[in-house]
């Protein structure tokens, strides 16, 4: 473990909230910036061996906190800022919880374990092509997912309704993104209301999260291998676990609200950033 990750481990660990170093001056750092071709030979390097680890039943929470916040670091080398809060949300209640989280990038995939699984055991609701492919089903696969087509939303929410629960039973907290596909933009209505629902279901709390993450892109090709861009910060926002009563209508409306807010708030900030430069 590399001294840079082993200190991150620590500082998100007993912090409310991380904030990236100022980046370094000089001409190597100037070189890194926004520099596609090492940050996906980087990227690559760090997935394929994670697959190696996953496929030889070496890939446990240890090892998937470690190489999340192996990428968090890579992503800050190359000019990514980091600004997340809330992060004692997370584990503020003992019990297992339901993530429902806004989803823009690749990042927030790569970058939620490093967050949540220092404190407790989580996994994620995944596309099956992400199950397929592959570069990522290895590891995806060893972190017992739950698997959805995203091609037939009543099969997906009985699949979701009827693993979800036995997850979150065993102690399991679920990350889900209830938008059909990755988006720069955040359509409400695309906003499924699956992860309440689940939650309702299985008598847990929800915890909202709202992410900008467009400082890594979605590749036309492969979407998992955009653009990145340092003019970008990176945000996260944990919200206040809360429970689930009546249909959750209410709480789904709350969650989309939060998301809006916050991410209204990080576009002024930038825009007001950008004209004082």
């Amino acid at each position: 473990m590399t001294k840079n990750v082993k200190m991150l481990i620590e500082e998100l660990k007993y912090s409310d909230t991380y904030s990236s170093p100022p980046q370094k001056h000089g001409f190597y750092n100037w070189f890194l910036r926004d520099n596609w071709l090492y940050f996906i030979v980087s990227f690559a390097r760090i997935v394929l061996r994670t697959r190696r680890e996953a496929r030889e039943k070496r890939y446990g929470y240890p090892e998937w906190i470690y190489s999340s916040q192996e990428i968090l670091r890579l992503l800050e080398k190359i000019g990514g800022h980091f600004e997340i809060e809330g992060i004692h949300n997370i584990y503020r209640t003992g019990d297992p919880v339901v993530f429902v989280s806004n989803h823009m990038s690749t990042l927030e995939t790569m970058i939620f374990p490093g967050l949540i699984a220092p404190h407790r055991k989580v996994t994620f609701v995944v596309k099956e092509s992400l199950v397929k492919n592959y570069f990522f089903r290895d590891v995806m696969r060893s972190r017992d997912p739950i698997v959805v087509g995203r091609t037939d939303p009543r099969k997906d929410f009985e699949t979701v309704m009827r693993e979800g629960p036995l997850l979150l039973e065993k102690g399991i907290s679920i990350i889900i993104f209830p938008q059909s596909t990755r988006s720069e933009h955040f359509i409400p209505s695309e906003f499924n209301s699956l992860g309440v629902k689940l939650a309702r279901k299985a008598g847990v709390n929800v915890v909202p999260v709202a992410i900008k993450t467009d400082f890594w892109g979605n590749g036309k090709i492969i979407k998992e291998f955009g653009k990145i861009d340092h003019r970008k910060i990176i945000h996260m926002k944990f919200g206040e676990p809360f429970s689930v009563k009546g249909s959750g209508k209410e709480e789904n409306q709350s969650i989309i609200k939060f998301i809006q807010n916050h991410l209204q708030k990080w576009s002024e900030e930038t825009l007001k950033l950008h004209e004082h430069n």
